[in-house]
């Protein structure tokens, strides 16, 4: 009996010291973001809302971006970012002059079979780049919060997408198609400047941002029907937007190191 008591006991004591430890170490671990510039790993979601300037604003409205971002934060809070966007809109100018080789007087398309059809287009586009910055720690919670400063290289490219509403468009398929979405790419630098926090529970992770970007970019088609030859002219195009990025955060084995995804 004495010595089931003593295991008992000794068992007791045993839960007991373990449940401290884990205490203490889950209390390290939520202090770490409230008291300590962290290093961690970085993967966010993105969406950004865009308006075009420069010659972009020829063919383009307002579009909107979704995309990841590869990161990494140091504990200088550093920021290094690896970035893939994909463009979307539905405000597309310009569609008398662009479809006006294949139109009637009227306006109207007609498709394959000897009847009027509808189409409608669409902006698509994608855009990466490496960005580098810097977190300002004012006006935050902790000091991985505040406001941040970021600059980026990469590459962007557009076009018009051209959908057929009903019936069959000949005029606007296959290699057809390419000689009148007006594809453009080229080298692109970014500025962005905006707010990140870094919740001390991890319920609330964010940054919220304006930027903006600069493309140098020029046709990446042989054949322009509506120009009935090559488009050899340099573009600019510019986007400013505001952009969300947000973060879930989780741990990795150890309860000290954050990675966030």
């Amino acid at each position: 009996m004495p010595e089931n008591r003593f295991l008992n006991m000794k068992s007791g004591l045993f839960s007991i010291v373990i449940l401290l430890l884990f205490s203490a170490t889950s209390m390290h671990a939520q202090q770490r973001v409230s008291d300590t510039v962290v290093s961690t790993f970085l993967i966010q979601a993105s969406y950004s809302l865009q308006f075009p300037g420069k010659n972009l604003s020829e063919y383009f409205g307002y579009n909107s971006t979704i995309g990841v971002v590869l990161g990494y934060k140091t504990s200088q809070n550093w920021l290094w970012n690896a970035q893939f966007g994909f463009i979307f809109g539905d405000q597309v100018n310009g569609r008398e002059e662009l479809l006006s080789r294949i139109s009637t007087p009227t306006g109207e398309i007609i498709d394959g079979d000897g009847t009027f059809t509808s189409l409608a287009l669409f902006e698509r586009g994608y855009h990466f780049q490496a960005k580098i910055g810097k977190i300002i720690p004012v006006f935050g919670p902790n000091p991985n919060s505040g406001i941040y400063f970021m600059t980026g290289l990469g590459y962007l490219a557009h076009r018009i997408h051209i959908e057929t509403q009903f019936g069959t468009a000949p005029q606007i398929t296959g290699d057809y198609a390419k000689g009148y979405d007006k594809l453009r790419g080229g080298f692109a630098h970014s500025l962005e400047t905006g707010y990140m926090l870094m919740s001390n529970h991890r319920a609330l992770n964010f940054s919220l941002g304006f930027e903006f970007i600069h493309a140098y970019t020029r046709s990446l088609r042989d054949y322009d029907f509506n120009l009935m030859g090559f488009d050899n002219t340099k573009y600019t195009d510019h986007y400013y937007g505001l952009r969300i990025n947000w973060m879930i955060p989780a741990y990795k084995r150890s309860p000290q190191r954050y990675y966030y995804y």
